[in-house]
């Protein structure tokens, strides 16, 4: 047994290898957008090409007609923006899931996300920040994401990623996918210089043992990550609390999970010596569906 599990392990490591040979260089994945939401329709394409481009990393709101944001800024920036029109058989919150996942494949940094009335008015993203009256939908079913990355040769992209539900409850989803400007400061990333890749985020489920869904992209996307000289793998375990649960039994599972979790990544190839647990249990509350209860959300730090 123990020799057809090594067999089947060689074998995945050997297609992770030719997996990672085969993927084209880094600056032309990023260079463009993410793929489509498949079941989406393209509307339309606008070309985006300013010195001044407002993005938002904080919720937003609107003082007699002008644009409050506690972070926003205008950057230099080239790219296209794209609206696309979401199938009446799914929906919205698939279309984030899709795109999320392509922006953690490509390793990057999400710098603020905000869902439903925390986001603040739909009336102000549509109209005033992305001048799409089209998006304009209810304020308790809209989320925004935005998220950075820089590639090899140290230039850094853009993609924001909003989605919206109209009161016809069509649904929407606007993206951009922008290059910055040689040496225009990008909130909350340019401290650091692309250091940090990831999360990951694992679901688990268990208590004495425990089950992680954890597919094989991303195990291949986390061993590509820590084979950098001296990088560290940061597991931060998070915990739902579980009614009538004390914090310190909440606590001792999100540890429990972390730590088996880390045995699992030292059978892939990642030394446990790079790997680092971090309970929080319940301590920390999300509103983002894909970072609520239990789970390990995984992020690799590269040495400086």
């Amino acid at each position: 047994m123990f020799d057809r599990m090594r067999s089947r392990f060689h074998k995945g490591l050997i297609a992770a290898t030719l997996t990672i040979f085969s993927i084209p260089s880094l600056a032309a994945v990023f260079s463009e957008a993410p793929e489509p939401f498949p079941q989406s329709r393209l509307q339309l394409t606008k070309d985006i090409e300013s010195s001044g481009h407002l993005v938002l990393f904080s919720p937003i709101r609107e003082v007699r007609n002008e644009i409050r944001s506690e972070v926003m800024a205008r950057l230099p920036v080239e790219g296209t923006g794209q609206l696309f029109e979401i199938n009446r058989d799914a929906n919205r919150e698939a279309a984030r899931d899709h795109y999320l996942k392509q922006l953690q494949a490509r390793g990057a940094q999400v710098l603020f996300e905000c869902e439903g009335i925390n986001c603040g008015r739909s009336n102000v993203w549509a109209n005033q920040v992305f001048d799409q009256p089209r998006i304009l939908g209810r304020d308790t079913s809209q989320d925004y994401v935005v998220a950075a990355v820089a590639d090899e040769q140290g230039r850094q992209w853009l993609t924001v990623i909003y989605t919206v539900t109209r009161g016809n409850l069509r649904e929407y989803v606007w993206v951009e996918h922008l290059s910055v400007t040689p040496g225009a400061s990008i909130p909350g990333f340019d401290t650091v210089n692309g250091r940090v890749r990831g999360p990951v985020i694992v679901p688990w489920r268990g208590g004495l043992t425990f089950k992680f869904e954890f597919s094989a992209d991303d195990r291949r996307r986390l061993l590509d990550w820590a084979g950098d000289e001296g990088a560290e793998v940061v597991l931060v375990s998070f915990t739902e609390l579980s009614e009538g649960e004390s914090l310190d039994s909440s606590l001792k599972r999100a540890e429990q999970a972390g730590n088996s979790l880390a045995e699992l990544l030292g059978k892939t190839g990642i030394s446990k010596s790079q790997v680092r647990v971090m309970a929080i249990g319940p301590a920390v509350h999300s509103t983002i569906p894909n970072r609520q209860a239990n789970r390990v959300e995984v992020v690799v730090i590269k040495r400086q």
